[in-house]
């Protein structure tokens, strides 16, 4: 007689996706790995297309001793038969059938095919992605998110352009800036909005976290040895071009947000990578009805959403970088595996990562509130014409008549009186900005599909033949 195991979808194979797989499968549990990349890493290990043949892909990264080990444990599960990996899948919705979950995803690059992998439980391991605010130029060819560039750099081994500025906020900037230098940019600037004082006020908090501070003294110091000039309080409130991109123009920052007078510089680069911090992927667990908390998915102690056979972790959770989504992983995956099993968890198995968890989570709740999430009066330099629905072309004029004109009070009805999100991308990169505009608050959207998905897959049946 066959024993079947449990069956756990781990989507995203990010660190908190490996940590949770790992986890799992050692637990006794059959994993399924599903990834919308060609390789595992996510995008903290973005590995180099295997055709460009890197000899030393280790150069683009930090933290690749940790990265090793994920690999080789995922290696011998895959050996062992106890996880199976599914690359070039796109998550599309997880719905409940039953006591089981279907989790759809569109196959390849084309995502004209759609398979379902039938699972006993799904951990949510889908990351973040990037919050970008609108200002005057934002939309010129060379003007690109700080991630874009470092998945550029990372993936392609291609350098977005050869003069570049690095700006906004958060501390995704400072990897950004100190990658494109080492591989051979000139990064002439990082422009952050935050300021010295704003650290300063928070320093017991640094103090209690050693192996942070010498991280942030490592890409200190590299920024130096590049020659790199770092405007802090400042911040990049056009970009100028005929074209594309030939130049921006930076300025200093008062204690409301606004630029100073004569503060005003222009800067002459090809490449603007900007970043105003990150958001945390919710669509799937939107989707699936679990709660969230703040902008983030609710979790307990066990990383178990309050959807019952859901787990969550990493920055789908809230935002706090790579160690902390592997302690969450490892959580998940450990009490995923107790679980779906019948065994009472055993929070001792646990305790080391929830030790961690404990202490990055208070540190990056006090870097979150150090760094500005963009100056507070940002959207008193956005001028009418500037677009801030890129999807459907809606300038902000558009968006402030609604609001001022045509009586819209929320977000929902904004996207009707003008289709602001209402396109490829369905306000998932425009409507930080496009709230923000309107004065309205930013609140979940609960679309049904985490991603655009062709009529004919909605039409056709599921693949039987995927993995269950």
């Amino acid at each position: 007689m066959t024993v079947r195991h449990p069956v756990l979808a781990v989507i995203g194979a990010g660190p908190a996706g490996l940590a949770g797989a790992l986890a799992a499968a050692a637990g006794g549990v059959r994993v399924v790995l599903i990834d919308s990349a060609a390789e595992a890493g996510g995008q903290f290990y973005r590995q180099p297309a295997r055709g460009l043949g890197a000899r030393r892909p280790q150069a683009l990264h930090h933290q690749w001793r940790t990265w090793e080990r994920l690999r080789a444990g995922l290696d011998t599960h895959l050996a062992a038969d106890r996880v199976t990996q599914l690359s070039d899948r796109h998550v599309w919705c997880v719905e409940r059938q039953s006591d089981r979950f279907a989790v759809h995803a569109l196959i390849g690059p084309e995502q004209e095919e759609s398979v379902a992998v039938h699972a006993d439980g799904v951990l949510l391991a889908t990351g973040g992605y990037e919050k970008v605010l609108p200002f005057p130029g934002w939309t010129l060819p060379g003007v690109v998110t700080a991630g874009g560039a470092q998945a550029l750099l990372k993936g392609g081994l291609v350098l977005p352009g050869r003069t570049a500025v690095v700006a906004g906020t958060g501390p995704l900037l400072l990897p950004v800036a100190t990658g494109l230098a080492a591989a051979g940019a000139r990064v002439v600037a990082l422009v952050e909005s935050a300021g010295p004082a704003d650290f300063a006020r928070r320093a017991r908090t640094w103090a209690g976290a050693p192996t942070k501070l010498a991280e942030g003294a490592g890409y200190a110091a590299r920024l130096v040895r590049h020659r790199v000039a770092v405007m802090a309080r400042h911040a990049v409130v056009e970009a100028h071009g005929s074209g594309r991109l030939e130049s921006v123009t930076v300025a200093a920052l008062d204690r409301e947000g606004r630029p100073l007078p004569g503060t005003q510089r222009r800067v002459v680069c090809d490449t603007l990578a900007v970043s105003h911090g990150l958001l945390p992927h919710t669509d799937l667990a939107e989707g699936l009805g679990c709660l969230l908390d703040g902008p983030g998915v609710s979790v307990d102690e066990e990383q178990r959403t309050d959807v019952t056979g859901v787990w969550a972790a990493g920055e789908t959770t809230g935002i706090g970088g790579s160690t902390l989504s592997l302690a969450e992983g490892h959580i998940a995956g450990r009490s995923a595996a107790a679980r779906l099993t019948g065994r009472v968890p055993d929070p001792r198995g646990w305790a080391p990562a929830a030790r961690a968890r404990t202490g990055l989570r208070s540190f990056f709740a006090a870097l979150d509130a150090a760094y500005a999430a963009r100056p507070a009066r940002w959207t008193e330099q956005v001028t009418d014409e500037t677009v801030v629905c890129r999807c459907e072309e809606v300038t902000a004029g558009a968006v402030r008549e609604a609001v001022g004109t045509l009586g819209a009070g929320d977000l929902r009805t904004v996207k009707l009186l003008t289709r602001a999100g209402m396109g490829w991308c369905q306000g998932r990169m425009c409507e930080p900005g496009v709230a923000g505009v309107a004065g309205c608050a930013l609140t979940p959207a609960r679309r049904l599909l985490a991603r655009p998905v062709p009529l004919g897959v909605l039409a056709a049946p599921a693949d039987p033949s995927t993995p269950q």
